[in-house]
């Protein structure tokens, strides 16, 4: 909407309460202040000496004092039992034992969609081939004629004996995780015992990727100590490497915030183990590297968008200067949109794709640095992503109100809030595909669904029995046995209704990834406010890592809060 103030124009933008200069070029003011906490990286707030203040250093100095123990190397590979088989061409073969570890790789994952990719499969012989002896070699020579159904059955039933493990065992392995989190899991940090986010190196496997990337199915190879560079303070206790084992290198440089790093080999990107978000040392976030050939899957943004990805329509179902989108974006997620623009943008759009072909860049003179740069200029910190941000986060908010009804029960108000979570992720474009076990899961729901309503319906017949006795006896405990059957009714009418909520909230939801919006692109404020209002335990909406990320926010935030 065009409104004329003055000598100025200004537009009105779809998302409330934006309004943006065209003639300046400035943000308003009230724009400023519901993106500040946005620009400032979710600065943590607190009173002078707070664990969440953080004190301003010199020089880039992230800490002077910095101990621990190093990274937790995944397991050995332990050999398979003798009676599970690999198979070549019908024939028993026994493999080397690096052979027979990547061989278990492939084989977890025979019943998963990606070992029917032929990117995958071609990817994960090739490298396959290359950690095998010289006599297995000449004798695999294709993956079709390999049989990994014994290996697979082996780890399928490995996992079903650990999930029913009894009570005490299970307990045994947790106490074991606890003693691992106890001697990794915490760092010395400037005097303070700060804990580590993650502490284990990623055990070696298959690389899956996101989407279609041209890389899955490689070997992630096993991360050594000599991989690994330990970063620490001269005067601390250097960590020990495993024995047998040095380290790569050691370092002492406090202007990082990493304690170990290391190179993964399927992408050479490098792997860091960092603090926990709950921590009190700031962390910063990382840019993106840009995209080699072949490198990664095919997917775009709005700086990398090719002629190929829009069309014009000058006019297109009773509307003017459409412009219809169809590309694979994050995740190879495709988002196809029509989109109604001002005459304006659309001639700017025909002029950049005049004499160009299909392949080439929408925006060839743009680059996510330029944009941002730009961005930069118009207000302190403001990057792209700020105004993706703001849009999900007001988005949650305004629907939050529509949606929440401060009579229903805690399910159904959880149920309203993964609905306006819903409509962020997919104003977000954060689809996912229909996970594989979504029928199955749903058809366990509901066998406990119609369970519930025949306990519902026995339960409502014992109730007017029971009222049918009260009235004959008029005893005591007859009267005492009809209160009873009442709670016990609407007990089950609670459950039921709890279960049915569940169906819903998983069919809704089948396509849309959630957690992707709640976690990288909402405000928590908005959610713990929402909480704290209408009665909702905070760990109903965020686990116990999430709460941990967002204790400044839990902290911060009243039931009164508006972004």
């Amino acid at each position: 909407m065009r409104i004329n103030i003055g000598n100025r124009l200004w537009l009105k933008k779809v998302v409330s309460g934006m309004w943006y200069d065209t003639k300046s070029s400035h943000l308003l003011n009230t724009w400023r202040r519901q993106c500040f906490w946005l620009v400032t990286a979710q600065r943590r707030k607190g009173s002078a000496g707070s664990r969440w203040q953080e004190e301003k250093s010199e020089d880039g100095v992230k800490w002077k004092q910095l101990e621990h123990k190093g990274p937790y190397f995944a397991p050995l590979y332990e050999p398979l039992p003798d009676e599970v088989h690999f198979y070549y061409d019908g024939k028993a073969m026994k493999l080397s034992l690096a052979t027979e570890e990547i061989a278990t790789f492939y084989g977890k994952m025979l019943d998963h969609e990606y070992t029917t990719k032929e990117v995958f499969q071609n990817n994960f012989f090739n490298d396959w081939r290359k950690e095998m002896t010289v006599e297995e070699k000449k004798i695999i020579k294709h993956l079709n004629k390999c049989d990994f159904t014994e290996i697979h059955k082996y780890f399928v039933d490995k996992n079903e004996a650990r999930k029913a493990l009894p009570k005490e065992e299970k307990q045994k392995l947790k106490e074991e995780a606890e003693r691992l989190q106890e001697a990794f899991g915490y760092c010395i940090l400037d005097g303070h015992r700060e804990k580590i986010g993650n502490f284990k190196t990623e055990p070696p496997g298959l690389f899956r990727g996101r989407g279609d990337h041209p890389k899955m199915g490689m070997l992630k190879k096993r991360i050594m100590p000599e991989d690994v560079i330990i970063n620490c303070s001269r005067d601390s206790k250097i960590p020990e490497p495993p024995p047998g084992h040095k380290w790569k290198e050691v370092r002492f440089d406090n202007t990082v915030t990493w304690l170990a790093s290391w190179t993964e080999n399927i992408q050479n990107s490098i792997k860091y183990i960092m603090l926990n978000p709950s921590s009190k040392l700031k962390l910063a976030l990382r840019a993106g590297n840009e995209k080699e050939e072949g490198e990664t899957a095919d997917t775009v943004g709005c700086c990398s968008l090719r002629v190929e990805h829009i069309q014009l329509h000058r006019e297109l179902d009773g509307q003017e200067h459409i412009v219809e989108f169809d590309f694979l974006g994050k995740d190879s997620i495709r988002y196809y949109n029509k989109v109604p623009v001002e005459k304006p943008v659309f001639k700017n759009l025909q002029l950049f794709m005049e004499n160009k072909d299909p392949g080439d860049e929408l925006f060839d003179r743009l680059t996510t640095s330029t944009l941002n740069k730009h961005l930069q200029d118009l207000m302190d910190g403001l990057t792209a992503k700020v105004f993706r941000t703001y849009n999900a986060s007001i988005t949650l908010q305004e629907q939050l109100k529509v949606l929440t009804n401060a009579e229903d029960n805690v399910a159904a108000k959880i149920l309203s809030y993964n609905r306006a979570n819903r409509a962020v992720a997919i104003l977000c474009n954060h689809q996912r595909a229909t996970p594989k076990t979504f029928e199955k899961s749903m058809q366990n729901l509901q066998t406990k669904i119609d369970a519930k309503k025949e306990q519902l319906a026995v339960a409502k017949q014992e109730l007017k029995r029971a009222k049918a006795d009260a009235k004959v006896r008029k005893s005591v405990k007859s009267k005492s046995n009809v209160d009873k059957k009442k709670k016990l009714l609407a007990k089950l009418e609670e459950q039921l209704m709890r279960l049915c909520t569940q169906a819903t909230d998983k069919e809704e939801n089948k396509q849309v990834a959630l957690g992707t919006s709640k976690l990288n692109y909402l405000d928590p404020r908005i959610s713990i406010a929402w909480c704290k209002k209408f009665g909702v335990p905070v760990e109903k909406i965020y686990n116990k890592t999430q709460r941990e990320k967002f204790a400044w926010a839990i902290d911060m935030a009243d039931e009164e809060f508006e972004f």
